[in-house]
């Protein structure tokens, strides 16, 4: 997208539909299932900034417990999007960096959070409007 675009698609994507009978898994929910975790998205969101220390991520993110940094900078270390270096030094210096396949989701999380900042005003007047009509409902949050 660039910097210039200002207008919104309406048009829908042409996507193939996963999990169907007439279409078996295509291999994607793995995929998806890990960008879909709202922790690994914001770790390579601050690793898109260079890289970054344990402890520096783990102020970063507000909200992540220690337990839940270390796993999800662990699956994604396993998906091969993060790199973990240890530095020969007394104590022991640790940090983390995207590799070329973790930067290259940046600017898939960029269109994402552009278009959450750019829509989430209307979503939350769609969800109040939903509420008053809805009482009592569980979906909040």
């Amino acid at each position: 997208m660039s910097p210039t675009h200002t207008a919104v698609t309406t048009l829908v994507a042409d996507l193939e539909p996963c999990g169907h009978e007439d279409h078996p898994d295509c291999g994607i929910r793995d995929v998806l299932a890990r960008l879909g975790d709202k922790w690994s998205v914001l770790v390579i969101v601050e690793l898109a900034g260079g890289p970054r220390r344990f402890r520096e991520l783990q102020r970063a993110i507000h909200g992540i417990s220690q337990r839940m940094l270390t796993l999800s900078v662990r699956r994604l270390e396993r998906d091969g999007l993060v790199v973990r270096t240890v530095y020969p030094t007394v104590p022991a210096q640790v940090d983390y960096r995207l590799t070329d396949l973790g930067a290259s989701l940046t600017h898939l999380v960029r269109q994402l959070t552009d278009w959450s900042a750019a829509h989430k005003e209307v979503i939350a007047e769609a969800r109040d409007a939903y509420d008053r009509t809805h009482p009592g409902n569980e979906l909040s949050g």
